[in-house]
């Protein structure tokens, strides 16, 4: 049975008509009505496009040859991030001065043999990619339908201006998108059998901008129709895939890219039936799914981050704010404004980002979302029972701790695992993701040390040649008999968790994580037990991923700053006592610990160095076999 029902919503539609309510350039009362420094910023940003060269596109097949994405992929996003930046300027001066330029680009994206990506060129999911495209059978992926919907809108938006090219893109779009939309059946359409994640959500969005701002008579009615109930039907296997409680499985990352895209759909799907969507936006579901960055949030724009998630997720937006409000969330429409009002104007502008749709929208949004009033509001604690994570807080700490299973999409095996900031500042991190490269989606994916077990605030378990036995890729691996307790006074999670390893030998693992909440301006307490139950040929170790340089202490016993707070009695029943302060934030305590070690994780990806500025540090903590242990963390 159907989780939601768009399809059945669309089909009591009447009416259908083509897009005709976005601002085009001759729309001079909205591009007029703009705050002043907001066309110039766009006209200067269109000035230093006109300066560059249209970037040459490298080898396609490079990518099957040693799996590199960025050679190409740079080239190509540039182009689309030149042409966005272009027509949004003509747009705002209206003076032609763009217009010669914005031609030639579409003409250069028109004449690329595909739009697909080259670690996307495949008729089938997770099968092997080709090495080159086939002109004949376009593969319509994220960013096949991306460049659609691009040239799409600025054909709409600038019609005058694109009278020369418009023909063109009419053609190509069919070519390219309409006819193997029709006659195709990609995975990220849905069968009902197969998960669906972002692409589903996305794709559809930009198919359904590149085909309704089209003009009238350009595509057949008989196909549009399709279309839209192809759509409608892609929607609803997405919805039914997406976590009950509204938590992003992909992490907060892909929540722009997956839940916003989810509203890109309702919101077009809108447009085109006359509101006939309306019933839609206030489906418990949908209003569970626009909650979820709010609870997501730690401050200094850091989230909670798991899967292939950085913390800093980027910033909310337009889309953001219009989905809180068309689900009537007042905090997230509140949170979405107050972040728009804490940016810069190129932040504000989507700087980076080739979406002509999404520009459009923060730009209507712009004088409401900068005068919203809103204020800083610590978020409630959450427990989401289908993804088993629970966030909760007090004026000093932020904690997140995850049972759920390693099946997530865009998996890391992180079972048990905890991430927590101090003042905004973080204590036990997820390093996140590194560069994508054919290896990050392949059978040899968690052969990178990033998406393994050993690497995220969670247990393995040594085996007697100094080998780790880790946890498990796979929906089977996870937590059971996972508990949440929310109070005023204190938050608890916990879990059995010995399941995510898959060897018997690993009889039992529990864990729970509580913060017990300070009062006033007092530090709080985190407190991490555990008690294993294992064969005697595995140790098992505690990893703690941390970004401020960690220090063994000695005899914390003699320590004055622990004096006060440590339970000495609750450590020392679990065995001797050892600790490790972590930077100038804070200090672990703990029972029942054979040995430390502490070793550095350079950081030298780029994707992991816009998160992390320099190393990273892992401590590896080895509990006395088969003894239960309590780490106490304070600042």
């Amino acid at each position: 049975m159907r989780k939601t029902d768009t399809a059945n919503v669309l089909a009591g539609t009447r009416t259908l008509r083509m897009i005709d309510d976005l601002p085009k350039a001759a729309d001079r009362g909205f591009w007029d009505g703009l705050p002043g420094e907001v066309c110039a910023a766009l006209t200067e940003r269109g000035e230093s496009a006109l300066d560059e060269q249209i970037p040459v596109l490298s080898d396609y097949a490079e990518f099957s040859r040693n799996g590199n994405r960025t050679h190409f992929e740079d080239g190509y996003f540039r182009r689309r991030l030149l042409l966005t930046q272009l027509v949004l300027a003509e747009c705002a001066e209206n003076g032609g001065r763009f217009a010669g330029r914005i031609a030639e680009y579409i003409r250069a994206i028109l004449d690329e043999t595909t739009w697909c990506l080259p670690a996307h060129n495949t008729y089938v999911r997770d099968a092997a990619v080709l090495p080159a495209p086939d002109p004949e059978r376009p593969v319509i992926d994220l960013f096949a339908a991306e460049t659609a919907a691009i040239l799409g809108l600025a054909g709409y938006l600038l019609e005058d201006v694109c009278a020369s090219v418009n023909d063109r893109i009419d053609e190509e779009i069919r070519r390219r998108i309409l006819v193997p939309y029709l006659t195709e059946h990609f995975w990220w359409m849905g069968d009902g059998e197969q998960l669906m994640c972002n692409w589903t959500s996305w794709i559809t969005q930009n198919v359904l901008l590149a085909l309704f701002t089209r003009r009238e008579g350009v595509f057949m009615r008989e196909d549009l129709h399709k279309v839209l109930a192809q759509a409608a039907r892609s929607v609803d296997y997405y919805l039914d895939d997406y976590n009950d409680d509204g938590s992003c499985s992909e992490g907060i990352f892909y929540y722009g890219h997956s839940a916003l895209c989810l509203f890109g759909c309702l919101d077009v799907m809108d447009r085109i039936t006359a509101g006939g969507m309306a019933s839609l936006w206030h489906a418990d579901r949908i209003r569970r799914i626009a909650a979820y960055p709010v609870s997501m949030y730690i401050g200094d724009g850091q989230y909670f981050n798991f899967s292939d998630a950085s913390p800093y997720a980027g910033h909310r937006c337009a889309r953001d704010f219009l989905f809180a409000q068309m689900t009537g969330n007042e905090a997230y429409a509140a949170f979405s404004a107050l972040d728009f009002q804490a940016q810069e104007m190129p932040e504000r502008l989507l700087e980076g980002e080739h979406d002509l749709y999404a520009d459009l929208l923060q730009l209507g949004c712009w004088r409401e979302m900068a005068s919203y009033p809103a204020e800083q509001v610590l978020p409630e604690d959450v427990f989401y029972a289908d993804a088993g994570l629970m966030t909760a807080r007090d004026e000093h700490w932020a904690l997140a701790a995850k049972a759920g299973n390693n099946g997530d999409i865009h998996n890391h095996n992180d079972v048990g695992s905890v991430t927590l900031y101090l003042d905004r500042r973080p204590f036990l991190i997820d390093l996140g993701v590194g560069t994508y490269t054919a290896k990050t989606f392949s059978a040899d994916r968690y052969e990178i040390w990033t998406m393994q077990s050993a690497y995220h605030n969670t247990v393995s378990f040594r085996e007697e040649d100094g080998t780790f036995l880790m946890q498990r890729d796979g929906r089977a691996y996870g937590a059971r008999d996972v508990s949440c307790g929310l109070c005023a006074e204190e938050a608890e999670l916990a879990m059995e968790f010995s399941g995510a390893y898959d060897d018997p030998r690993v009889r039992s693992a529990r864990r729970s994580v509580k913060l017990i909440r300070g009062a006033g301006d007092a530090d709080g307490t985190v407190i991490l037990r555990d008690d294993f139950h294992a064969d005697g040929s595995l140790t098992p170790v505690l990893t703690f991923m941390t970004y401020e340089r960690p220090q063994i202490i000695d005899d914390p016993v003699q320590v004055p700053e622990f004096g006060g707070w440590i339970d000495r009695e609750e450590l020392t029943r679990y065995g001797r006592i050892c600790a490790v302060r972590v930077g100038g934030l804070g200090f672990m305590i703990a029972g029942g610990i054979a040995r430390i070690l502490i070793e550095t994780c350079p950081i030298e990806d780029e994707r992991l160095g816009k998160a992390w500025k320099h190393e990273c540090y892992r401590v590896l903590a080895d509990v006395e076999k088969n003894m239960s242990k309590t780490v106490i963390i304070r600042g």
